[in-house]
C-alpha cells in the first residue's frame, strides 16, 4: 500500500437525446474534462479511522448524511475488496461540478474513489471492473441508472447511448467550443418526466412523433460530431430544443439563457439534462467567442459558467 492514492474523473452532459432516450431512441453524452474532480486517498498509519472531507459533508465514515449513502457504501465495498477495514485514511474530494444540475457529480465522485483506492492498494484497474464498482453507488443515489453518467465521467470520448445496451465511444472531431451555463434552478427532472408521460397519454400521436424526432436528431448529430460541421450541429441542437420545449420539459429560466446565447452569436442552445431548472448549453465557434458569451450569460443571470473546447488544440 503506498502512502497515498489518487483518483480523477470529470463532468458530462447531455448533448442531445434527453427524454426521448427513456423511450427507446439513442442520446448521446459529452465528457467535459475541463470541469474536473479529484478525490486524495491518504492513508494514517496511526488510527484506523476513515475521515471523509468534501464541500458537501465532513467526517466519520459511518456519520456520512443520508444523501451521501451511495458514497458510504461504495467506499464500504472498496474497504472489504482490499481487506481494509482497519486501514486509516483520509479521502478529501475537490469537486468543480455543481450537484443536481445534470452533470453527473454522483457518478464523477464514485468514479474518482474507486480510481483513488486502487491507485493506494496499487491494483491495476480495468474499465468494466471501474464501471462495475461504480454502479454501486450510483443504484443507491439514482435506484435505476442507465450507467450513462458512470461511463461518460470516466471516459474522454463521447457516448452513444441507447437504453439497455452498452453504451458505444463515438468520434469527436468538431472544432467548437461549448459554454455551458447554471440557471441556478435545481433541475426538476422527475416532474419532467411525468410531463412527457402525461403527453403520451393525451396526445400520442404527435408525443411520439416528436420522440422519434429526437431520436431522428441525435443519430444526424453523431454524423455532424466526426464531420466537423458545427454550423449544421447548431442547427440540429436548436430543433431538438425546439421537440423538449412542445414535451414541456423546459421552463422559463432555461428559455431565458437559451434565448440571450441564440442573440448572442450561438450556433445553437438548448437544455441538458432533466430540464424544469439546471442548465443549458450553447455551442460557438471559437473559444474567444465562448468566453464572451460566459459573460453575457453571467450578466442575465447564470449563477455559474464553464467553457469546454471540443477539438485538441482549440484551448486558446
Amino acid at each position: 500500500m503506498k502512502q497515498q492514492g489518487i483518483g480523477e474523473s470529470h463532468a458530462k452532459i447531455i448533448l442531445i437525446g434527453e427524454h426521448s432516450v427513456v423511450y427507446g431512441q439513442p442520446a448521446i453524452a459529452l465528457p467535459l474534462p475541463n470541469v474536473q474532480l479529484k478525490a486524495t486517498l491518504t492513508a494514517d498509519a496511526t488510527t484506523s479511522s476513515h475521515v471523509v472531507k468534501s464541500s458537501w459533508a465532513q467526517g466519520n465514515l459511518t456519520s456520512l448524511p443520508e444523501s451521501m449513502a451511495g458514497i458510504q457504501k461504495l467506499i464500504s465495498t472498496l474497504m472489504e475488496r482490499f481487506d481494509g477495514q482497519d486501514d486509516g485514511w483520509t479521502l478529501e474530494i475537490e469537486s468543480m461540478l455543481p450537484s443536481e444540475r445534470g452533470m453527473g457529480s454522483s457518478a464523477a465522485t464514485a468514479i474518482a474513489i474507486v480510481r483513488a483506492f486502487f491507485d493506494l492498494y496499487e491494483t491495476s484497474l480495468d474499465r468494466a471492473t471501474l464501471l462495475k464498482l461504480a454502479d454501486v453507488e450510483e443504484q443507491i443515489t439514482h435506484r435505476s441508472p442507465s450507467g450513462l453518467d458512470a461511463a461518460t465521467t470516466s471516459s474522454d470520448q463521447p457516448i452513444y447511448f441507447v437504453k439497455g445496451q452498452p453504451g458505444q465511444p463515438i468520434e469527436l472531431n468538431l472544432h467548437a467550443t461549448m459554454v455551458i451555463a447554471d440557471t441556478g434552478v435545481k433541475g426538476a427532472t422527475k416532474e419532467a418526466i411525468m410531463a412527457v408521460r402525461e403527453l403520451l397519454a393525451t396526445e400520442p400521436q404527435t408525443t411520439q412523433n416528436r420522440l422519434e424526432h429526437l431520436g431522428q436528431l441525435t443519430k444526424r448529430a453523431q454524423q455532424l460530431l466526426s464531420r466537423d460541421d458545427a454550423d449544421e450541429l447548431g442547427r440540429v441542437l436548436n430543433l431538438a430544443q425546439d421537440e423538449l420545449s412542445e414535451l414541456n420539459v423546459s421552463d422559463e429560466s432555461l428559455d431565458h439563457l437559451i434565448r440571450i446565447a441564440r442573440q448572442n452569436g450561438a450556433l445553437g442552445a438548448k437544455l441538458t439534462g432533466g430540464g424544469r431548472g439546471g442548465c443549458m448549453f450553447a455551442l460557438t465557434k471559437t473559444a474567444l467567442g465562448a468566453r464572451k458569451l460566459a459573460g453575457i450569460l453571467k450578466d442575465h443571470g447564470a449563477v455559474a459558467t464553464w467553457i469546454q473546447p471540443l477539438a485538441k488544440g482549440d484551448e486558446e
